[in-house]
């Protein structure tokens, strides 16, 4: 999941990051959430949108070879405050080719905003949810506080060393 800066300053470091990162990812992967940036005009209700960030994201997202993944249920996911609302796409989901290729039938699904200025989306794979064929991570809240628990976590992810890619060691 992504969260990108809202601040201008910061949106160039968080570009070059994201590039650099899923250049050198070999497995199939999905990346989505907040980027705090938009792609094309039509993802504002106005017309003040500064190109400058919409243009470099785009290039991002073609050099990566990214495609993104329809959202169904809305189209804007961000609501500004005030009498006169602003509406943006500022979430979105992306998928690299061997992703597409791998789980075609992969949608997001935009949920109700209940709390937040931002909107929920669900991602579904279109994979069957039959439990058998892969078992569920869990995750029980007494591990945390058990002696030991956060040295053999990070004992088991700095013997993760036969991976070439951070995203190979984080799915590992």
């Amino acid at each position: 999941m992504v969260y990108g800066p809202a601040e201008q300053h910061l949106k160039e470091n968080f570009l070059s990051d994201m590039a650099h990162t899923c250049s050198k990812e070999h497995l199939p992967y999905i990346i989505g959430r907040d980027f705090n940036i938009m792609c094309r005009p039509k993802d504002k209700n106005k017309d003040n949108i500064d190109v400058k960030w919409p243009y470099l994201f785009n290039m991002v997202i073609q050099s990566l070879d990214l495609k993104e993944i329809e959202m169904h249920g809305r189209y804007y996911t961000w609501a500004g405050c005030g009498n006169n609302h602003t509406f943006e796409k500022l979430d979105r989901v992306l998928a690299s080719i061997e992703w597409e290729h791998k789980k075609p039938l992969t949608m997001v699904h935009a949920r109700n905003r209940s709390n937040s200025d931002h909107t929920p989306l669900l991602w579904n794979t279109g994979a069957s949810s039959d439990i058998k064929q892969q078992p569920l991570f869990k995750i029980e809240r007494g591990w945390l506080i058990h002696d030991g628990f956060y040295d053999l976590v990070a004992d088991v992810l700095q013997s993760e060393t036969s991976r070439t890619t951070a995203m190979e060691n984080w799915q590992n």
